[in-house]
C-alpha cells in the first residue's frame, strides 16, 4: 500500500468528523409542537399502539429499513483477527454501502468480550448477545467472524430470530461467483453439472461457494476442495463437519493435483499459490476465478498467458470483479421490503439468477451513461455494447450499475413470496422494481 493512499485513507477517515456515518432525522424537530410529538408526551402514543398490537414497529418506528452489522473482528478481510475496534472502520464502510446503494440504514456493532481463553471467537456469546438486538433491527448482517464459529452462529441465529440473519462473508462471496460462473459457463458452451470445480480454501467463504454451486446444479462429486493441508479427501482426520461434506475418494492430495482436468477454479485463500504450470493443467478454456484480497491466488495476465478462458478476481483494477456488493444491498433491499424471517436457498440463489441475467442484457442508454461516467476504459474497450453484452471480459456487472440492486431486490422479494418466509406480498413485481430504482436514485441525490 502506497504512503499516499495510506495518508489519503487517515485523512479520509478522521477530517472534521471522525468516521463515516452519522444519525440523520427523518422528522422535523424545530418548534415546540415538533418537540412534543417526537418526544413526550406525544411519543407516548405510537408507543402505546406498539403495546397493544407488536406487529406495529414496523409502522411507527425505522425498524424496517434498519440492519445491524455484527462483527467481533476475527477475520477482517485481507487482515484477518485484528479485533473489534479495529474492524469498526470496515464496519462503518459496509453501512455506507448499505446506504448509498439500497438506501438502508445500518448500525455497525463490534462485539468485545466474545473470546475464549484462546482468543477465538466464543459461538454462544456472540449468539446470546445479537440475539438480544432483534426487537430493534429488521435484518442481521453478520460480518468478518471467523470460522468454524460462524457456522454455528449464524444457523443457530437463524433457528432463533424472526428477522433475516445473512453472513455475507460466507453467502456473499457464493451468490456473486455463482452468478460469474453460469455466464461464464454459458459463454463457454458448457453445463454445471458436467463442470469440475477446485474450491481452494476451505473457510467460510469456500465452503458456502461450494454448497452454493451444488445447489445450482453441480454435482457434489465434481467439487474437489483444499484447505492448508492440501485435499480435503476421505479418511482425512481431524475434519470439521462442513468439510466433511466435500471429503471424497481422490488421489489428489495436492492444489497442484486438484486442478488437473478441472473446468473451474475457484480461490479464497492466500496469494501466489496457483502457477501457470496448474492453469496449463486445466481442461481445455479455464475458468480461474482468483479471489484472494488484495492479492489474488494468479494474477489476470498470468492467468491468460496459460491459456485460462475467463478469469476474475475480487479487485476493481481487473475485470470481472466479484464484490460482495453486488449482493448485499439487493438482498437485504428484498427481504426488509417483504417483511422476510429468513434469507433462504431460494433468496440466494434468485439472486444468483438476477446478477447473470442483467450481464446478459443490452445496456439502456440512460445506463451507459452512469457506467461511462463510473467505468470509462471499460466503456471506451466496448464492454457494455451490443444486444447481449456478455462476453470474457464480462461476465457479471459492475457494482455502479443502477439496475443491480432493484434486478436483485424483486427476484429476493418474489423468491420470498413464493417460499413462503414472505409477511408483505408484491402484487406487481416489475412496478416494485421501478420502485426501488427510484428510491435508490432519490437517496443517492441526498449522500
Amino acid at each position: 500500500m502506497s504512503s499516499k493512499l495510506e495518508q489519503n485513507s487517515l485523512e479520509y477517515h478522521s477530517g472534521t468528523k471522525p468516521g463515516k456515518i452519522a444519525l440523520a432525522t427523518t422528522k422535523s424537530c424545530k418548534t415546540q409542537v415538533d418537540l412534543s410529538l417526537a418526544y413526550t408526551p406525544g411519543v407516548a402514543v405510537p408507543c402505546l399502539a406498539i403495546k397493544d398490537n407488536p406487529g406495529d414497529v414496523w409502522k411507527y418506528t425505522a425498524r424496517g429499513n434498519l440492519v445491524a452489522v455484527v462483527s467481533d473482528g476475527t477475520a477482517v478481510l485481507g487482515l484477518g483477527n485484528i479485533g473489534p475496534e479495529a474492524a469498526m472502520p470496515v464496519m462503518e464502510g459496509k453501512a455506507v454501502l448499505f446506504k448509498r446503494f439500497a438506501d438502508i440504514d445500518t448500525i455497525p456493532i463490534c462485539l468485545g468480550k466474545v473470546f475464549d481463553e484462546n482468543g477465538k471467537t466464543d459461538a454462544a456469546k456472540v449468539i446470546e448477545t445479537t440475539e438480544r438486538l432483534e426487537p430493534t433491527f429488521g435484518g442481521i448482517n453478520l460480518e468478518d467472524i471467523a470460522a468454524p464459529a460462524c457456522f454455528e452462529i449464524e444457523q443457530t441465529l437463524k433457528q432463533r430470530l424472526s428477522i433475516p440473519v445473512f453472513h455475507d462473508d460466507q453467502h456473499g462471496t457464493a451468490i456473486i461467483s455463482l452468478a460469474a460462473v453460469l455466464n461464464a459457463l454459458k459463454l463457454l458452451g458448457k453445463k454445471i453439472e458436467e463442470a469440475k470445480f477446485v474450491v481452494n480454501g476451505a473457510g467460510a467463504a469456500g465452503i458456502a461457494c461450494a454448497e452454493m454451486y451444488v445447489a445450482a446444479g453441480a454435482e457434489r462429486d465434481n467439487v474437489i476442495m483444499c484447505d492448508s493441508r492440501g485435499v480435503i479427501y476421505s479418511g482425512r482426520e481431524n475434519l470439521t463437519p462442513e468439510k466433511s461434506k466435500f471429503a471424497k475418494e481422490s488421489d489428489a492430495r495436492t492444489l497442484a493435483d486438484a486442478m488437473v482436468g478441472a473446468d473451474i477454479f475457484v480461490g479464497v485463500s492466500v496469494a501466489d499459490c496457483v502457477t501457470e504450470a496448474m492453469v496449463k493443467s486445466m481442461a481445455p478454456d479455464p475458468v480461474i476465478f482468483p479471489m484472494a484480497n488484495p492479492s489474488p491466488e494468479i494474477m489476470p495476465d498470468k492467468a491468460v498467458a496459460a491459456g485460462a478462458a475467463v478469469v476474475g478476481t475480487g479487485r476493481s483494477d481487473f475485470v470481472n470483479q466479484i464484490n460482495n456488493v453486488l449482493g448485499f444491498p439487493g438482498i437485504f433491499r428484498g427481504a426488509l421490503d417483504v417483511r422476510a424471517s429468513d434469507v433462504n436457498e431460494e433468496m440466494k440463489l434468485a439472486a444468483s439468477l438476477a446478477l447473470a441475467e442483467i450481464a446478459n442484457e443490452k445496456v439502456p442508454e440512460e445506463v451507459y451513461k452512469v457506467l461511462a461516467e463510473a467505468y470509462p476504459e471499460d466503456a471506451k474497450a466496448g464492454m457494455f455494447d451490443g444486444d447481449n453484452p456478455l462476453k470474457k471480459t464480462y461476465v457479471i456487472p459492475k457494482p455502479f450499475d443502477p439496475r443491480v440492486v432493484p434486478r436483485v431486490a424483486k427476484y429476493v422479494a418474489e423468491a420470498a413470496i413464493k417460499s413462503d418466509v414472505a409477511s408483505i406480498h408484491i402484487a406487481d413485481l416489475d412496478e416494485y422494481e421501478k420502485f426501488v430504482a427510484e428510491r435508490i436514485a432519490v437517496a443517492t441525490q441526498e449522500i
